[in-house]
């Protein structure tokens, strides 16, 4: 047992970068780290996490800090002496003394056990302890610098991963709170809409939609994807949506409130670009006049819950200066349900676009079924709480009108 091969502990090390920190997931990065030594140095392996910040240079003396266990690979039965409760007093004095330690345990005739306790200290920070068991001779110096490389080299991975779940944060509370508030639609128009930013390591982006309430009842509503993810594309967002705003309340038809936002990107020249959708509603008429910049074209179900992909024409994406939007107009029936959406609810990795639009085409919700209701179910069998990317979605009907009493004919 141990490293103490010809390969010397290099060969353990250059496995503890491939195999350690393969993702951004605090408890999988732990999994990896007792995975690692665990079968090269020892028997079994447990990985305890403090659960509040500690500085590396905390002092002895105080209290001592609370641990969590986050992972244990190997012969577990080995570990029950040193429980997360067990093992504090002795994982703490090693982070203090900055040695292992070696103890011995179990009844007569038992092989003694060695245990080594090795602080993760990276970033000048102390995120916990691992603990590495095996019964047999003990720990060797390459022992010892195999699992304190592969220690500190989790504890490095374990500060990008908090630092990359704060900044995270950050970028989806901003987000969450731009898009709490969409602008309110006239009374005429039921309306649902929801935010769900993707799992996994990728930073939240700048999906967004908004509605803006126009004369003579009418309602402007708004899908739109800034490109890139992160506080960068959020912020970006926020000044797309402003913008928009602004010159959609001067009431000019979809496509010309485009050409304008289009140019005044372009002219501003800092902004990532972003594909946009603009569908205007006027449920006096019964039309949807919609025009797109680089957007997927929305999804129209109606009464009796068949589903379809309106045909709009797509000019380039906002902030390109090039123009070239063109609007068109199609009836809108009460019972109709408009479907606007960003790319994530209906990408899938390695499959064309044009095979997930016609997933979305082919499906059929409960005839009658409410918007919020008719949204749910559409985001439920497509997955949506799994997509690989940010999903926003904003489901609108015209809303219908109260039977009005009066005198039947006799």
């Amino acid at each position: 047992m141990g490293v103490e091969d010809a390969a010397g502990p290099a060969h353990g090390m250059e496995d503890a970068l491939e195999s350690i920190g393969t993702t951004l997931d605090e408890r999988t990065t732990c999994q990896e780290l007792a995975a690692h030594v665990c079968g090269r140095v020892c028997d079994a392996a447990a990985v305890d996490l403090l659960t509040e910040d500690v500085p590396s240079a905390s002092p002895a003396s105080g209290p001592l800090p609370a641990l969590e266990r986050a992972a244990t690979a190997g012969r577990i039965g080995l570990l029950e002496p040193w429980s997360t409760s067990g093992a504090r007093p002795l994982s703490v004095r090693a982070l203090d003394e900055g040695h292992p330690i070696t103890a011995f345990s179990g009844p007569a005739g038992e092989v003694a056990r060695q245990v080594m306790s090795v602080p993760l200290l990276g970033h000048d920070r102390l995120y916990g302890v691992l603990l590495a068991v095996r019964q047999g001779p003990p720990f060797s110096d390459r022992d010892t610098a195999l699992m304190h490389y592969a220690a500190r080299l989790t504890a490095v991975h374990l500060g990008h991963a908090r630092h990359h779940a704060a900044v995270r944060g950050t970028v989806f509370r901003l987000q969450r709170a731009l898009l709490a508030e969409p602008g309110r639609p006239h009374p005429n128009l039921d309306l649902a809409t929801r935010y769900l930013p993707a799992g996994g390591g990728t930073l939240v982006g700048g999906d967004w939609f908004e509605t803006v309430r126009l004369h003579f009842g009418r309602t402007l509503l708004v899908m739109g994807d800034v490109m890139g993810h992160g506080l960068d594309a959020a912020v970006d967002m926020n000044a797309y949506r402003s913008m928009l705003r602004y010159m959609a309340s001067t009431d000019l038809p979809p496509h010309r409130v485009l050409r304008r936002l289009d140019a005044a990107v372009n002219e501003e020249g800092t902004r990532r670009p972003a594909t946009c959708l603009l569908v205007q509603v006027d449920p006096a008429r019964g039309t949807a006049s919609l025009t797109s910049a680089g957007h997927l074209p929305p999804a129209l179900f109606s009464g009796a819950g068949t589903a379809e992909l309106l045909d709009v024409p797509t000019g380039p994406p906002l902030g390109t200066g090039i123009g070239g939007y063109e609007p068109t107009t199609r009836p809108l029936a009460q019972q109709d349900t408009l479907l606007l959406f960003t790319d994530g609810l209906v990408e899938r990795r390695a499959e064309d676009i044009d095979v997930s639009l016609a997933r979305l085409a082919g499906m059929r919700v409960r005839p009658g079924a409410g918007v919020e209701e008719l949204l749910a179910d559409v985001l439920d069998r497509l997955d949506a709480e799994h997509a690989e990317d940010d999903v926003a979605v904003l489901a609108a009907r015209i809303r219908r009108r109260p039977e009005v009493s009066g005198l039947q004919p006799q």
